[in-house]
């Protein structure tokens, strides 16, 4: 995801320094060209050796280092930067950046970088509770800084309360967030809609179905790493919530109903990537479907559609798509989905199709409208995600 991008990760002095080495791992599988500047004191906990090894670019260290192509090597790697992430960052360094401070190769860097940066302040409690220390991130926040806001728990030291080094993945994300695509998104609304819903039959049992979330939510992500404001509408998963996106947790069908009809009128583009049971208990004697395991019978009746239901109250200018899982005549069966409920595209896959369907990491998506339908080989959930949205970009 971040081919062709120039990361430079700052490390500065505190223990936390061993997640910088699983960090700049990380950016390296993801196809950065990841420039490791430390401070000295950062050299205390991690040898430069280690980040060398991990990136393949040699970790500066000093401003005055002769050992290099001539060039003004600070400004150089500056012009290159398409982000700068600091992590961890002491006190000290959050200080002198707050202040343009520039006496050592990490800050005559960043001095001099046009680009996004993003800092992930890590110490004891009391020092990040310090006025001093608020003040000053505030400041770096005022001047356009990314915070990357620290986790609680046992510190170094020994104390217990917030300042540890968020994860890895977590920094990762922030990295992605803001560097890995175009922000050809900025400015609109998007809805999406993921996971299965549940149907309480009584206090132990319900009706569910097989979704994981998992294509809903790389469509979340992908939407907010391309500058969009993003709804997610989740059932119950085992997901952990996407960074930079407003999550609105549901169970049943119909609190899926309520969230996504609140939400609705305020998205330019709604995208149902949820599996919605299709029966709940019912009321009405009448509606009985016969269990297989024995002579006790369910009253139950179809939940309501939430896809028709947007079609029929879809805004002008809104750019409506759903999913179809099918297991046979997927077009037709799509394309009549499509018509009936006054869709812009469809999304469709057949979950008999290895590689394709519920609990896996790949999707075999075919992409319907009224004009035309395209067939995307498989890959990744998040390359499909970012394919859904480059051809709903298109359209609107």
């Amino acid at each position: 995801m971040l081919k062709g991008k120039n990361i430079v990760l700052g490390v500065t002095g505190g223990i936390a320094c061993y997640k910088a080495c699983e960090l700049a791992s990380m950016l390296v599988k993801q196809h950065a060209d990841v420039q490791v500047i430390m401070t000295e004191n950062a050299t205390k906990f991690v040898t430069p050796i280690t980040f060398e090894q991990l990136t393949g670019n040699k970790a500066l260290t000093d401003t005055f280092d002769r050992n290099f192509v001539h060039s003004v090597e600070h400004i150089s790697v500056a012009d290159k930067a398409d982000m700068v992430i600091i992590a961890p960052a002491t006190a000290n360094i959050i200080a002198k950046l707050a202040h343009g401070i520039a006496d050592d190769m990490l800050t005559t860097t960043v001095l001099a970088c046009r680009c996004p940066k993003a800092i992930a302040p890590s110490m004891n409690t009391a020092m990040l509770e310090n006025p001093v220390t608020q003040d000053n991130i505030e400041t770096l926040r005022h001047y356009g800084w990314e915070i990357i806001e620290p986790d609680s728990g046992r510190l170094a030291c020994g104390a217990v309360g917030k300042g540890k080094l968020p994860a890895p993945e977590r920094l990762l994300e922030a990295v992605l967030h803001t560097a890995a695509h175009e922000k050809d998104m900025t400015g609109k609304k998007v809805l999406v809609t993921a996971g299965p819903t549940r149907e309480a039959l009584d206090p132990v049992r319900y009706l569910t179905n097989h979704s994981t979330g998992k294509m809903g939510y790389a469509i979340a992500k992908a939407a907010s790493r391309r500058g969009a404001e993003v709804v997610l509408v989740s059932g119950k998963t085992d997901l952990p919530a996407p960074a930079y996106v407003k999550v609105v947790d549901i169970t049943s069908a119909q609190d899926m109903y309520d969230a996504v009809i609140a939400e609705a009128g305020n998205s330019d583009i709604i995208i149902k990537a949820a599996a919605v049971a299709d029966y709940r208990p019912s009321t009405v004697a009448d509606n009985k479907i016969k269990k297989t395991d024995g002579d006790m019978s369910i009253p139950l009746e179809r939940t309501t559609d939430i896809l028709k239901t947007l079609g029929e109250n879809k805004k002008e200018g809104q750019f409506l798509c759903g999913f179809s899982m099918e297991t046979e005549n997927m077009i037709e069966n799509s394309k009549a989905k499509l018509s009936k409920k006054n869709l812009d595209m469809i999304a469709a896959n057949n979950v008999k199709v290895e590689g394709a369907g519920f609990g896996v990491d790949t999707n075999i998506l075919t992409l319907i409208t009224a004009e035309y339908q395209k067939e995307l080989p498989m890959m990744s959930k998040d390359q499909a995600a970012d394919a859904l949205l480059d051809e709903i970009i298109a359209k609107i």
